[in-house]
């Protein structure tokens, strides 16, 4: 695991090395053991690596026989055995035991397809001499971030936005339309990012920089196929066969291993799955408020498994004393409270392994969320006509807020496409008018988050209205929350994530289970928590999902208050945010009058990253955590004992 920055100079003059090396120093987190150059003609490529597979050979960049190609990458790519083999075969000769080096040989061989034929998380840059251009290529599903921007010199592409940052001549500006869309989903979506003139090579895309333009190209697509013909025992039977071929997959590294653990099914079954191949170090975290930690059934699970299990209590405190810098970590606003708890778990296992496998991907591809199930319970709306459906909206809305059964009459009237915006929706359009500064909402930078999602249904209008919700989320929260939290946190640790649901093998035999075994028995993503019962504590099977829950519904009213209300009368965001309406809402929730806690949450969220970014309020820095530099030291001692 690592981090990447490639800057190509338009003006065709030497880049700047005191630029690229600046860039790159501030990614030090992602790859605290080695750097890198290559600075030629126009063009500058910056590395840090963490040292996972070919440890003593890895050094990047990486170039081929005749040193016309050079590579930089970030991530695994965890079938390139398979791919070094076949390429051996064409006559390519290998210099390195590393997989990144495959990419370079593979795009000798097939040019611009090379992406199409990787399996694993992945964002890289080769610099072809040959034709004088940059490509690259970001994974299929967006384990790994890839951003760009362009400046009037310059057109950079790095693995996080702080390189970028440091471009001369790059202004720090909120993008507005990505401010109002970030309300909605409590992330920015793709492709846009906080930042005006800083965008997202999209998960499945390809670019090329040439002839001084960057263009971005689709090499993949997100696509289901259910199979009616086939008995709920072949997916049963199916899924249990290409996870564990995936968790063998994803062992592949030359470091330690281990895995995090929650309460709740995914989880346990990656440690289930990995257990069968060798012990097991698991992690988990939880809070000081009863009823916000899942420590205790985690550890049950631990037992069950016989793993050698370690755990880590995060107290308001210490959240609140962290969460600056992990802001900073994160690069963009992600108001997901549960974020924080996995940078302290990550910590933790940065103490012990180098590598950790997790359970993200489960839901959005074996249809593991409750609200899934929606579709089932608003069956009877489905055979009304359209006009009925707008009577029944028009009586409903009419109805007073505290009557029961409201909300179902007017989210039964409405299509999929109408009430489902994917796993978060923060602030309704109508409150949105109330929480924003009047500037905004009547300037060109509203945009309804239809004209996010409405782009992505079309492509899924031959779905059923679960598959419909499975693919949506996929493009959306999938991508701008799971994985951006996945990755920012862990590499804040100098910690290798892995994820074995997001696989391209396991994805294309889930999209072919049809919904009446995904939503079936009662449950969610049945078919799943069949195939991994022989791995799982009976009472694991049918739990909720919860992942790392945390109490800032609790904390907000009390040890979260006055640094709340200091936060927004202090933060620059006046000509953004209506604060009054805000004050309002922290004082209507700290009094118990209403529950404003995930609105508030995504409000400082964003408060908090304008002073860091956009008022530079605060000084981070290159940073590497105490946890990551003590190991380095016992790696290092131990190798010279040895």
């Amino acid at each position: 695991m690592c981090g990447i920055v490639s800057v190509f100079n338009k003006r065709r003059a030497p880049v700047q090395r005191d630029v690229i090396e600046a860039m790159t120093r501030m990614i030090l987190h992602r790859g605290p053991d080695d750097d890198g150059y290559l600075i030629e003609d126009s063009i500058a490529l910056g590395f840090r690596r963490l040292s996972i597979i070919d440890v003593a050979g890895g050094h990047q960049p990486l170039s081929n026989e005749t040193k016309d190609l050079w590579i930089i990458g970030n991530g695994e790519i965890y079938n390139y055995k398979e791919l070094q083999s076949w390429l051996k075969q064409q006559g390519h000769v290998f210099e390195s035991g590393s997989d990144i080096e495959t990419i370079l040989h593979l795009y000798e061989e097939v040019g611009f397809d090379a992406p199409k034929h990787l399996r694993g998380m992945f964002g890289f840059t080769i610099w072809d001499q040959r034709n004088r251009l940059l490509f690259g290529a970001r994974d299929h599903f967006g384990i790994k971030p890839l951003y760009y921007t362009e400046t009037n010199d310059t057109i950079a592409v790095a693995s996080e936005i702080k390189s970028l940052l440091e471009l001369p001549g790059l202004q720090r500006e909120v993008n507005k339309t990505s401010f109002y869309h970030y309300l909605t989903f409590q992330y920015v979506p793709d492709p846009e990012t906080m930042y005006k003139g800083i965008r997202r090579i999209p998960p499945g895309h390809s670019f090329v920089i040439k002839d001084d333009q960057i263009t971005v190209t689709p090499y993949w697509e997100v696509v289901f196929a259910p199979d009616e013909s086939k008995p709920f025992s072949y997916f049963v039977e199916g899924t249990r066969d290409i996870m564990l071929e995936s968790v063998d997959k994803h062992r592949i590294s030359d470091v330690p291993r281990g895995a995090f653990l929650s309460s709740g099914v995914d989880s346990s079954s990656i440690v289930g799955m990995l257990r069968t191949f060798e012990p097991v170090k698991t992690f988990s975290v939880g809070s000081d408020i009863p009823g916000y930690s899942e420590l205790e059934y985690a550890r049950r699970t631990a037992r069950y498994l016989g793993t050698e299990h370690h755990e880590v209590v995060v107290s308001a405190e210490r959240y609140l004393s962290e969460l600056p810098r992990l802001i900073w970590h994160q690069d963009e606003p992600v108001a997901d409270p549960s974020a924080i708890l996995l940078y302290f778990v990550a910590e933790l296992a940065s103490q012990h392994v180098t590598v950790v496998l997790s359970g993200e991907g489960a839901d959005e591809f074996f249809g593991g969320y409750n609200i899934y199930r929606e579709p089932h319970s608003l069956r009877m709306f489905a055979p009304l006509p359209r006009w009925m459906k707008g009577t029944i909206r028009s009586f409903a809305e009419k109805l007073p807020d505290n009557l029961k059964g409201k909300n179902f009459l007017i989210r039964g009237s409405k299509t999929v496409e109408e009430r489902f915006f994917g796993n978060a929706l923060i602030f309704s359009e109508e409150m949105k008018e109330q929480v924003v500064a009047e500037s905004i909402h009547h300037s060109p930078a509203y945009q309804s988050p239809l004209t996010v999602t409405d782009q992505i249904y079309k492509r899924a209008a031959d779905y059923d209205d679960v598959t419909k919700m499975q693919f949506l989320d996929i493009h959306t929260w999938l991508r701008g929350n799971i994985l951006m939290k996945a990755d920012k946190m862990t590499m804040a640790n100098s910690l290798e994530l892995r994820v074995p649901f997001i696989d391209p093998r396991v994805f294309e035999f889930a999209a072919t289970i049809p919904t009446k075994y995904k939503i079936a028995n009662g449950t969610t993503k049945h078919v799943l928590r069949e195939a991994m019962k022989e791995f799982l504590p009976p009472e694991i099977k049918t739990r909720p999902k919860l992942g790392f829950p945390v109490p800032t519904r609790y904390w907000l009213k009390q040890a979260f208050y006055k640094w709340a209300k200091e936060l927004i009368f202090e933060a620059k965001v006046d000509h953004l945010i209506n604060k009054a309406y805000v004050l309002y809402m922290l004082d209507e929730h700290r009094e118990g009058h209403a529950d404003y806690s995930r609105k508030i949450w995504t409000i400082l969220v964003f408060m908090l990253w304008h002073q860091i970014f956009i008022e530079q309020k605060y000084d981070f820095g290159p940073y590497v955590s105490p946890a990551v530099e003590l190991r380095r030291k016992n790696v290092k001692t131990l190798q010279e004992i040895g």
